[in-house]
């Protein structure tokens, strides 16, 4: 896949997210459908983060200090740490696409930049730039399926309806 691509789809999830989540009860923005699930504010809040200190600048990273380690991050532990059901879910929101545009714009001048540098992962080992950008394109479709099954399951939690008739889920 061309970085042209991937800019294209990242800058479309950018969208994606942002219609998906925009106008959302506060119920359904801190609804669980069991306790150890994330909530869509705590998605939001993890997306926040991940886009400035994962990817963004892994990216970076790889591009400015090839073959150096990587500093080491928690998403996991940043749901506590940073408190995110604590924040403020629009806020969240209006700042994810800020960052995400702040991404696209700088992935649009890396095009001349070497995506076959590496840095080292801790569990994973030499990873080269254009694999962070994949997982980067990756990560939103994970999210993107999951905030989808949330709303799936407070639909049906919440309707009372089977919603059999729609299908499999």
């Amino acid at each position: 896949m061309e970085l042209e691509a991937v800019i294209v789809e990242l800058e479309r999830n950018r969208k994606v997210f942002n219609t998906t989540l925009t106008d959302m009860s506060q119920p359904l923005i801190n609804w669980k459908n069991n306790p150890k699930d994330w909530s869509l504010l705590e998605i939001i809040c993890h997306l926040v983060d991940e886009e400035k200190e994962d990817f963004r600048a892994r990216i970076n990273r790889a591009f400015q200090y090839p073959g150096k380690p990587l500093k080491p991050i928690d998403p996991a532990g940043w749901v506590k740490s940073r408190n995110y059901k604590e924040q403020d879910f629009e806020k969240k929101l209006q700042q994810f696409d800020k960052e995400r545009q702040i991404s696209i714009a700088w992935l649009k001048t890396t095009a001349d930049l070497n995506w076959d540098n590496s840095v080292l992962h801790p569990e994973y080992g030499a990873m080269p730039a254009h694999s962070f950008l994949y997982n980067w394109l990756a990560h939103d479709y994970h999210h993107i399926r999951q905030i989808n099954g949330i709303k799936y399951h407070f639909l049906k939690k919440n309707s009372g309806d089977s919603l059999e008739y729609a299908g499999n889920w």
